[in-house]
């Protein structure tokens, strides 16, 4: 493909400003990679109101053996 040569045409109709710069929006949003989701980091704040299996919570309020 040359320089000159348009990414695509209007075959049919006659598009308005908009309706093109929406078309050439969806296009360039479709054509990209999806972007990875972010690892996701728990502080360690948070971690220490989880439940551990050794019972946690469950287990917090009852005296100790």
């Amino acid at each position: 493909m040359s320089a000159e040569e348009p990414l695509f045409r209007v075959v049919r109709g006659v598009p308005t400003a908009e309706e093109l710069a929406a078309l050439v929006g969806a296009i360039i949003t479709r054509s990209r990679p999806a972007a990875a989701p972010a690892p996701t980091t728990t502080s360690a704040w948070a971690r220490s109101g989880r439940p551990v299996a050794s019972g946690g919570w469950r287990t917090s309020g009852l005296p100790r053996s």
